[in-house]
């Protein structure tokens, strides 16, 4: 039954290997680069495993400590979460011991096929889920910590490798902007992240900008509904 599962699963994580490996590649040269061992990049992809909120925690723990900032960052960035949680909570139900691994391991990729996979009669669902879970996060669990181990070998400059956590969250914007039928979302963000950026600067608008888009979208949801309809 669980070889079953894991060869019907493997085959649906393929795609998520190759992106995981560069990005997470990247991550461990990048924690290199700001001086923390490999071990930093390991444990945080074991148990974060966040991929945007790894990369903003290097900045974090740089910065001086500040825990409250900390968890509303890390709340509003992971906050989606709550919505595949949510939509999840049928497919989920008579897991068992299961159900508490495959809450933690759900980033977007495994929410995404374990919502959309045309799983076979023959191959259990649970374990189906479960290595397909288990599956993306050892790939970045094992491509962060290969770069934090390379990260000390490689002899050209890699202080500007912190840009692909910028590319990274471009790429998700256009990819967002492709799959929109109307931009309107898309073009609040970039307005309100504009805006914030000359209120407070560049160290301090974040947090303020994913309030203002929340609450900007909160209020105008019904708006959307009908406009999309």
């Amino acid at each position: 039954m669980k070889r079953k599962a894991l060869k019907a699963a493997f085959p649906y994580t393929i795609p998520i290997f190759t992106g995981f490996w560069f990005l997470g590649l990247a991550y461990g040269i990048y924690m290199n680069a700001s001086g923390f061992s490999f071990l930093y990049p390991m444990i945080m992809s074991l148990l974060i495993f966040g991929g945007s909120l790894e990369f903003v925690a290097v900045e974090m723990l740089l910065s001086p400590f500040a825990p409250v900032q900390v968890f509303i960052m890390a709340l509003l960035i992971q906050a989606r979460h709550l919505f595949y949680g949510i939509s999840m909570l049928d497919r989920f139900r008579g897991m068992g011991w299961k159900k508490f691994y495959l809450i933690f391991g759900m980033c977007d990729e495994t929410f995404s096929i374990n919502y959309t996979a045309d799983i076979p009669d023959h191959v259990d669902k649970g374990w189906f889920m479960f290595f397909v879970t288990l599956l993306n996060q050892f790939y970045w669990v094992f491509a962060a910590t290969i770069g934090g181990l390379i990260g000390s070998l490689l002899k050209f400059d890699t202080s500007g490798i912190s840009f692909v956590m910028t590319a990274m969250f471009v790429v998700i914007f256009l990819e967002q902007w492709l799959k929109e039928k109307n931009h309107i979302s898309s073009l609040i963000g970039l307005a309100a992240s504009t805006v914030c950026l000359i209120c407070f600067g560049p160290d301090s608008f974040m947090i303020p900008t994913m309030v203002t888009i929340i609450a900007i979208l909160t209020l105008s949801k019904k708006k959307f509904e009908k406009m999309e309809v």
